[in-house]
């Protein structure tokens, strides 16, 4: 696995792919969630880039992108028992340049769930998967059902925009006790951990009842 931090090397590379090439951007601090999108990229895919990137952009104000967690170190480890190829991890400086002014939309399908309580979010997403898409060039991007109104919304863009990939989703990974797994669990107390529990529990409630 070849650690590429400059946005021209990784293009440069992205022009030489031998077969498909698989995409699985991420934020970093990986789990079996992050990891079970490599390994479906590693069967599915020729060659496979991973990216890691906090993205600034998708944070709005007061949320946690100075706690974020990070683990750069550990998430290479974790990534060097699977078949990768290329680890993509772009620096502020290079994705937002000073006089950076250009944004990308998708209107209607952002203004809920998710997105009507945290109202530059999705802008944010689809801003910097639409870069890294355009960096990456790869043949297939694989996404989680975790977030799924973001996944919603990724294809759409997709679509829209007429950009040369496919997106494939993937099912959501849960702990032992149902709690879906995310970077921000880590975050929950024993007792918040508990409570958020209910939502996996209630899922299965309504699915029994129906």
């Amino acid at each position: 696995m070849k650690l590429i931090k400059s946005i021209s090397e990784m293009q440069t590379l992205s022009r030489q792919y031998k077969g498909t090439a698989g995409f699985v951007p991420t934020m970093g601090y990986l789990h079996d969630g992050h990891l079970s999108l490599v390994r479906k990229a590693c069967t599915d895919c020729d060659e496979v880039v991973v990216s890691i990137y906090v993205n600034p952009s998708q944070f709005g104000h007061g949320e946690d992108f100075q706690q974020y967690p990070r683990s750069l170190q550990q998430d290479m480890e974790l990534l060097s028992s699977l078949d990768v190829k290329y680890l993509f991890v772009p620096q502020d400086e290079e994705m937002y340049r000073a006089d950076y002014k250009t944004w990308v939309s998708v209107e209607g399908l952002t203004g809920v769930l998710c997105g009507k309580s945290r109202p530059a979010h999705f802008r944010g997403v689809t801003t910097i998967v639409t870069k890294l898409l355009h960096i990456i060039n790869p043949d297939i991007i694989f996404l989680g059902e975790k977030d799924f109104q973001q996944l919603v919304v990724i294809r759409q863009m997709v679509r829209d925009l007429n950009i040369s990939v496919e997106v494939v989703g993937c099912p959501l990974i849960r702990e032992k006790d149902g709690l879906a797994m995310s970077s921000r669990n880590k975050y929950l107390s024993r007792l918040g951990r508990e409570k958020s529990l209910c939502l996996y529990r209630s899922l299965l409630k309504a699915q029994e009842m129906y």
